[in-house]
């Protein structure tokens, strides 16, 4: 398997250097840039799996770079930053990052992060690549699609990642630190809330009231679970 394309946007020389040498040496392909501008152009040329972005660059709001990069492709987003003010997170969460760090990180805790986003990429089993058919909804593993209506609904990766794992999971209830050690893959050390954003931003592009939820249901006091509509799930081989 060719080693996973990874590229790093940092205005801070050191910084982006650093990681860039770094990841090189854990044999990942890397490129690097110092702006936005030049994140984009590098982005279209070298279709990376992962982008690492910092938050604050001198021509673009890093939240903002995420979303546009994330409309393209659904490509997997760390995001970076000095702040650790809890809701700056939680507005990178909600314009498509897979997951942070505020600076200064160890390079160590950088690679679990890395490796941990990456392993989403897995080949799936047979067992996985069943496509599931709720009634008007169909998640598709393979494609990583999701068509509501006939529709397609545009979901970050991560958002994919959620809504698939519960609704394979029809009728169970998942507190949300079980939801990130089986969809984040790795002890996550902060906000849980970051779970509240994912499901919410699901729940706008899926369900027909937002604010009473009939597909991904809130369960007082512990966390959410995925309710099949009347019929039971269909379970279709994607081709």
């Amino acid at each position: 398997m060719a080693p996973a394309k990874i590229l790093v946007v940092d205005d801070d020389p050191a910084v982006r250097n650093l990681i860039q040498r770094f990841l090189i040496k854990q044999s990942y392909q890397v490129e690097a840039a110092e702006d936005g501008k030049t994140a984009l152009a590098l982005f279209e040329q070298f279709n990376p799996d992962l982008v690492i972005l910092d938050v604050n660059l001198p021509d673009v709001i890093g939240f903002n770079l995420c979303q546009e990069m994330q409309s393209r492709n659904g490509v997997f987003v760390l995001m970076l930053t000095s702040r650790a003010d809890e809701a700056d997170k939680i507005r990178g969460f909600a314009k498509g990052a897979d997951d942070y760090l505020t600076k200064p990180f160890g390079l160590g805790e950088l690679e679990v992060r890395v490796a941990a986003i990456l392993r989403r990429q897995r080949v799936v089993t047979t067992a996985e690549q069943k496509r599931l058919v709720f009634e008007k909804l169909m998640i598709d593993p393979v494609r990583r699609e999701v068509a509501l209506n006939n529709q397609p609904v545009p979901l970050t990766a991560l958002e994919f990642d959620l809504l698939h794992f519960l609704a394979s999971h029809p009728g169970r209830v998942w507190r949300r630190a079980e939801l990130i050690q089986e969809v984040w893959d790795y002890e996550y050390v902060g906000d849980q809330r970051v779970v509240d954003v994912h499901i919410g931003q699901i729940r706008k592009k899926i369900e027909i009231d937002a604010s009473q939820p009939a597909l991904i249901q809130t369960v007082r006091g512990v966390g959410y679970k995925f309710e099949c509509p009347t019929h039971s799930p269909q379970l279709e081989v994607s081709s």
